[in-house]
């Protein structure tokens, strides 16, 4: 009989890390909305690949000038979502400059005819002064007031009634009580 042992490696397809590497999380470097401005800066994802000198490439090392960002951001409290695309690092967005704003970003790279899309970055939220209003809703306020109107109207109310009744009550302890 023979002997037959397995190799210890296979042959496998060749990787080509441009078309076959998964796109990460972007991180999102920091953000400001100044007036009506949004602006988020974005730090490309490093990859298991090195270059020579042993630091990590990023998907910007390996895509170049093919990678774009597609930032997704709408209001706080809001469901419709607008996008903006940029080859950079920065987005600047127009916004509205009294709303807070949520967003997040993915790295996009349009050439590829599969796994055009990466993953998405965490999510963040700018916080410009918030108004009570827009933080408990204006219903919240109108029970309060008419809780509260009728709170007064109870303590001028009652006694009124109170000092009548009692105004009632003292002509007849006046009167002298019929002894048989």
């Amino acid at each position: 009989m023979d002997n037959f042992e397995e190799p210890p490696f296979a042959v496998s397809e060749k990787f080509t890390p441009y078309s076959q590497t998964v796109i990460g999380k972007p991180e999102i470097k920091n953000y400001t909305q100044k007036g009506s401005e949004l602006t988020v800066v974005i730090n490309d994802p490093v990859t298991p690949y090195t270059f020579p000198n042993g630091s990590f490439q990023t998907i910007r090392d390996i895509f170049q000038h093919d990678l774009e960002y597609k930032l997704y951001y709408w209001k706080d409290q809001s469901s419709g979502k607008k996008d903006a695309t940029t080859k950079s690092h920065t987005f600047e967005v127009s916004v509205e400059s009294t709303k807070n704003y949520c967003f997040y970003a993915r790295g996009i790279v349009p050439s590829r005819r599969e796994n055009r899309n990466g993953q998405d970055s965490t999510m963040s939220c700018t916080s410009v002064g918030r108004s009570i209003f827009d933080e408990y809703g204006a219903e919240v306020f109108i029970i309060i007031a008419v809780i509260a109107i009728a709170i007064i109207t109870l303590a001028i109310v009652l006694p009124v009634i109170l000092c009548k009744r009692k105004k009632a009550r003292a002509p007849r302890e006046k009167e002298p009580l019929n002894v048989a």
